[in-house]
């Protein structure tokens, strides 16, 4: 459809009112699941498409979840005709997923005098389940392959013209070693769904059907006309940097490559020359991943007020070599490539880009979600449970100010789970939760410092650390100093204490701590004499 010519007040009605659906879906969402990870941690998005399946609103949630979210929207539209009420379900990486832990519900939108069996929008959730099976609890183990890691969900319809599918329902639950967090996760995002989608209708009626398609087209064209502005002003030339994953000595197993070619109002990621995917560890990337963490740092340079739409995506160009770390293919393991694999991109995309724009992009952040997984069996409430969170650390200094400490940063964009909440649902207190000062690159404008989260345990349990950074330190720009590494310590109850690596997986007994370091963020600018 050819966009119509909207005033800049009707784009941006248009623009607050879509936007709006999706933040009020993610409220709801949010206020209504069941695990501290969605209910605490917010780790979810929400956002509107068009009938084909483009992004035209999202909220501010999980990065790496929404450049994704068009690749599950479209992948569901092969179990067209659809019906209203109907409600899709996935979590296959290799279909539209990212990880097996992230459910995406996707429902149609219908509206009065659209044709029959056409919907006229999309709406769509993304929620991170705390586990979903697999070989550990969290469902994000040090797993070589997709099934070691989980139920594996391809496209199927969950609720059917308004009637839940009770045995698919049931298979996503059984699945869990938290079966009723699982099924009041699941259940909050269906409610989300639904909300969204009446909503939707409820623009589709006071714009017109029309109207609404316009203001769709009108959105995605505008998204497009700011990145290409933007875009222009970056000087034109091939800028190329490289980092690594801590896979293999110095990570000499983990390069990522990348060559970004401005040319005009158009940029092309290249990553010929990554490392091919892995089998050491689950650190494989799908594309949509990758694609997302480039997608992100576009967007990051038009500034806030920028509209946040897929047509901001249309001037980007890729080149993903097939069976590479960042465009891994099935059987492979990927649940940490969506957390810290994403995070790797993202670091090599703003190196480029800060060789493009001396001056403008800050030093490295922490460059890693530090994700600790615990699962056990809770003998005080006589109950199995699975529970999952990413800890914060450092930001990268820039060339306005210092980076901040003990944030999330980049491709999560979570909150801190409060450590009062974690004893009133599982067998474990936080005992040591706080800033490492020191931690972030010295500089003009210093890093953020990293913290410290310590973990006791009151019930044997299995615990999975699935981290980066333990070797290889956040860069500096500009003559700034590295960030400090992270580190991940078992303390035994005798007091022993153990380096257990970037990634491992341990049995706690009663009394035993898990100690989580996190990194600090790089500096940036030397420091004046």
């Amino acid at each position: 459809m050819t966009s119509v010519d909207l005033s800049a007040s009707d784009l941006a009605i248009a623009d607050a009112s879509l936007s709006s659906v999706a933040e009020e879906m993610g409220e709801a969402l949010g206020r209504t699941a069941f695990s501290p990870n969605i209910k605490e941690r917010r780790d979810h998005s929400c956002g509107v498409f068009d009938a084909a399946g483009q992004m035209v609103a999202q909220a501010a949630h999980i990065p790496v979840h929404l450049g994704a979210m068009p690749a599950a929207v479209r992948q569901v539209m092969e179990l067209a005709p659809f019906h209203p009420g109907d409600v899709l379900v996935l979590n296959d990486p290799f279909r539209g997923g990212t990880h097996l832990p992230d459910l995406t519900t996707v429902a149609p939108v219908f509206a009065p005098g659209a044709a029959e069996g056409e919907p006229i929008a999309f709406v769509a959730t993304r929620a991170h389940h705390a586990d979903v099976g697999g070989m550990a609890p969290g469902s994000m183990p040090v797993a070589t392959e997709l099934l070691q890691e989980g139920l594996v969900i391809p496209p199927i319809r969950l609720v059917e013209t308004g009637r839940l599918n009770e045995a698919a329902f049931a298979l996503i639950v059984r699945n869990s070693r938290a079966p009723e967090e699982r099924r009041g996760d699941l259940r909050a995002q269906l409610a989300a769904t639904a909300l969204g989608a009446r909503r939707v209708e409820a623009l589709a009626e006071r714009f017109g059907l029309e109207g609404l398609r316009a203001r769709f087209a009108a959105l995605l064209d505008h998204g497009e006309r700011v990145i290409r502005a933007v875009l222009a002003e970056v000087p034109d030339g091939r800028y190329e940097f490289e980092d690594r994953l801590e896979i293999g000595a110095g990570g000499a197993d983990g390069v990522i490559r990348l060559a970004l070619t401005v040319a005009g109002e158009e940029v092309h990621f290249d990553f010929t020359g990554t490392v091919p995917e892995t089998d050491a560890a689950s650190l494989n990337a799908v594309a949509a991943v990758t694609r997302s963490a480039c997608y992100y740092t576009v967007r990051c340079l038009a500034g806030p007020d920028a509209p946040a739409n897929e047509g901001c995506y249309r001037p980007v160009r890729f080149t993903l070599p097939d069976r590479s770390l960042v465009a891994a293919g099935p059987p492979r393991a990927v649940s940490a490539g969506n957390v810290e694999t994403s995070q790797r991109v993202t670091d090599v995309a703003l190196g480029a880009w800060a060789l493009a724009l001396p001056g403008r992009i800050p030093a490295a952040s922490q460059g890693t979600m530090n994700n600790i997984t615990i699962g056990g069996y809770d003998s005080a409430r006589g109950r199995p449970y699975a529970y999952y969170e990413t800890i914060a650390g450092g930001a990268g200094g820039g060339p306005l100010r210092a980076g901040r400490s003990g944030v999330h940063t980049h491709m999560t964009n979570t909150m801190n789970t409060p450590v009062e909440a974690l004893p009133l649902a599982y067998p474990f207190t936080v005992e040591a939760y706080a800033l490492l000062p020191h931690t972030g690159g010295a500089g003009r404008h210093a890093g953020g410092d990293g913290l410290v989260r310590e973990y006791l345990f009151h019930d044997r349990a299995t615990v999975t650390l699935v981290t980066e950074r333990r070797e290889l330190r956040p860069w500096g720009v500009a003559g700034g100093a590295p960030g400090s590494v992270g580190r991940n310590t078992l303390i035994r109850a005798d007091g022993s204490r153990h380096d257990v690596g970037a990634r491992a997986q341990l049995q706690v007994e009663p009394g035993d701590r898990v100690r989580v370091e996190t990194p600090g963020g790089g500096g940036w600018g030397a420091l004046e004499a």
